[in-house]
């Protein structure tokens, strides 16, 4: 006891100085394995031009993505919110500098110009449209306005800054963008030049080889000679970040037939219950993934597999269990006609819609009106309507309905199923000129019936549908075989071996993604979100092997087999891009090789077993119809030197090498304008295309250099 109680005297300090050491250079790399020093970067998401993108603030901007999207969620959903909220933190960055260095500005007397005027943002005109009318009053918005701003909540504010920012941010980018596209101008001597351009034309003889004469499997392409290309052509080949490339197998957990037997059964089972329901809205709701549409159908709207066994059951009967692999997925499924009757097949009606509720872009319902202020102001407008007020004034003046209100509220030839149920039933077992009121989710509906047409029978149609899924065992068979084939690879050699010798056999093809970038949540190949696997793969060296994890329905195990730093792109990902230019070099080579001397283009047609060929209206600003989209061939036909020759060499074009003579060369007339009209017009021409672009979503081309020249350091990754 005393040899142990001496080691503790006199060791006791020095023992606490290590302990407390190796606590300390623990935390010390907990803290660099997530994402930087002890004190610094581990809050920031990303900067632009030094600036800080902080995740607090930006995973409230994904989480108002998420909400204006209507999204429930899940990884996909995720990946959007998370995409526009950088793009749009990014934008507002790189623009706020930019309208600093030009004095650009928008008053507050500005933006209230727009958000309290029928103009504001759809999001403003909700929260501040009146629910007894229904209707946008931007006088009675710009005091419920100033109410929130001085008594409203914390998230009421924010919410409202929001909008009134995103205003602000519009009138800035409008004010830039006009003070670009007023700036456009062409130089007199551009136009002059396009005009003698323009009124260039040659006539040639030509003799073309393909390339695809020559298969592409005899030409082989070597790593280096691919390296040697992207050194010659660094600017193409930049990349801001990091990408990488693997192999991978996948291991299906899909449902297989023994699952597929399984449902049947289960279906048979429930059959028995579905024969004797008299609820089939409560029983459809409770048991199946397809809705219930209670409306008639007319047969020909029916867009069911199975229709005509459907059908061929009868009235009370049901059909099935049988397969549907509709776009919700493959499901077994029950049919049952609970209702037959004989309708128009098509009708034209006239309504006034007085509405509870409005359906937003992202299909929510919101409340406009109260259920007995619009009962009441219904039933006052059907008595005006039989008092012999116009029905054209009433719906102009009080109708909710944007569909039909610009139409005398007309709705014409409607076929079965396009409308809401009790309202396609009315319309459909009404005969025209009856009339009445019906109550929908959106509100109350006035309807006349103008006209009907044809006559077929129609169904109503219960369906019960439940999808597939796999078991527990195929689950359990998917997850051990790539757990086995994982345990047996532990490198990338390993993985190759063991992929050739005991799984290829198996038909479980070796598959390659290449260009996967830190962000990307989807992988080529796998159908599915592949965020989980995607992080493994960047915590990984070249060569490891990553996995099982679960994508979609198959598990997948994947070795890294390049690693592309951001800078210039690597062989592997920038093979796809040059190899086809570099084969189609070679080819070139052989070409001009086989043809030689050239003397005639008779000759050099024999030789090649090629014709000769003439393009007789060849432009020089749009070449021909005959020899395609050929520029170095365009270029040679108007060269001087070859006039009335055949030209010395032969010509690497983007199809095929070509052998040519330049027979004649002329102008022709171009359309007669002033230099100033054209510049007028080409200015017009520009700006509506900058603008189109912008519009259809082809990118701000005023932004885009600007993103490309700053300073972006994005960390995304290490928080999503």
């Amino acid at each position: 006891m005393s040899i142990i109680q001496t080691i503790q005297e006199k060791y006791a300090k020095v023992m606490a100085v290590i302990i407390a050491l190796a606590l300390i250079i623990f935390v010390v790399m907990l803290a660099f394995e997530n994402g930087g020093g002890l004190f610094s970067g581990s809050n920031k998401v990303g900067e632009v031009n030094g600036h800080d993108i902080t995740s607090e603030n930006f995973s409230r901007k994904v989480q108002a993505y998420e909400r204006n999207a209507q999204q429930n969620g899940g990884e996909m959903a995720t990946a959007q919110a998370v995409e526009q909220a950088w793009n749009d933190g990014v934008d507002s960055l790189v623009m706020a500098a930019e309208y600093k260095k030009l004095g650009l500005t928008v008053t507050d007397r500005e933006i209230n110009a727009v958000i309290f005027s029928q103009n504001a943002p759809q999001e403003f005109k909700q929260i501040f449209t009146d629910p007894q009318s229904g209707m946008f009053d931007p006088n009675l918005a710009r005091q419920q306005f100033n109410n929130v701003k001085k008594q409203g909540s914390a998230d009421q504010k924010n919410y409202l800054n929001a909008i009134v920012d995103f205003v602000e941010r519009q009138m800035l980018m409008s004010k830039y963008t006009a003070l670009l596209t007023n700036s456009i101008h062409f130089p007199k001597w551009m136009l002059e030049k396009r005009n003698v351009d323009n009124s260039l034309a040659a006539k040639i003889s030509f003799v073309g080889v393909p390339y695809v004469t020559i298969a592409d499997s005899t030409i082989k392409i070597a790593d280096a000679e691919i390296s040697d290309y992207i050194k010659a052509h660094e600017k193409d080949f930049q990349q801001k970040q990091e990408s990488r490339s693997i192999n991978y197998v996948s291991f299906s957990a899909a449902p297989n037939a023994a699952d597929s037997n399984a449902m049947r059964n289960a279906m048979l089972e429930l059959k028995k219950q579905f024969d004797t329901v008299t609820n089939y809205q409560t029983f459809v709701a409770r048991n199946s993934t397809m809705p219930l549409y209670e409306g008639y159908i007319a047969a020909p709207a029916i867009q069911q597999q199975n229709k005509d066994s459907i059908l061929a059951a009868g009235l009370g009967n049901i059909y099935g269990p049988y397969l549907d692999a509709g776009q919700q997925g493959a499901q077994m499924v029950l049919s049952k006609i609970f209702g037959v009757t004989q309708t128009p097949d098509t009708v034209s009606i006239r309504h006034i819609l007085v509405a509870t509720h409005q359906q937003g872009q992202d299909g929510q319902l919101t409340q406009v009106r109260d259920d007995s202020s619009a009962k009441k102001l219904i039933d006052s407008l059907q008595g005006a309507i039989a008092a012999g007020t116009s029905f054209d004034t009433i719906v102009a003046k009080f109708s909710d309905d944007p569909g039909s209100k610009d139409k005398g509220g007309k709705y014409e030839d409607v076929t079965t199923g396009k409308m809401t149920p009790v309202f396609n039933d009315f319309i459909f077992t009404h005969s025209p000129g009856q009339k009445g009121v019906v109550k929908t989710e959106f509100g109350y509906h006035y309807i006349e019936v103008l006209s009907a047409k044809g006559s077929s029978p129609a169904y109503k149609i219960a369906y019960i549908g439940k999808p597939i899924l796999a078991s527990q065992e195929t689950e359990n068979t998917a997850q051990n075989a790539a757990s086995i084939f994982a345990g047996d690879s532990r490198d990338g050699k390993a993985f190759n071996d063991n992929w050739e010798k005991n799984i290829k056999s198996k038909g479980i093809n070796k598959l390659t993604a290449t260009d996967i970038t830190p962000m990307s949540y989807n992988i080529q190949g796998l159908n599915g979100a592949s965020r989980k696997l995607v992080k493994d793969i960047f915590e990984a060296d070249k060569g490891d092997v990553v996995g099982p994890e679960r994508v979609g329905d198959a598990f997948v195990v994947a070795t890294v087999t390049e690693i592309n730093e951001a800078g210039i792109a690597g062989v592997s990902l920038a093979r796809s891009q040059v190899e086809p230019i570099l084969r189609n070099k070679k080819k070139a080579e052989q070409i001009k090789k086989n043809i030689g001397t050239i003397t005639t283009l008779e000759a050099v047609a024999q030789k090649t077993g090629q014709q000769v060929s003439t393009a007789d209206s060849l432009r020089f600003t749009t070449g021909s119809s005959q020899l395609g989209y050929e520029p170095k061939v365009v270029g040679a036909a108007f060269n001087p030197a070859i006039k009335g020759k055949v030209a010395p060499d032969a010509i690497a074009g983007q199809s095929g090498v070509y052998v040519i003579r330049v027979d004649n060369t002329f102008t022709v007339a171009v359309p007669s304008a002033s230099v100033d009209d054209q510049r007028k017009q080409m200015v017009q021409q520009t700006r509506q295309q900058l603008m189109s672009q912008m519009q259809y979503g082809g990118g701000n081309p005023f932004v885009e250099p600007l993103k490309k020249a700053a300073k972006i350091e994005d960390n995304r990754a290490k928080f999503w």
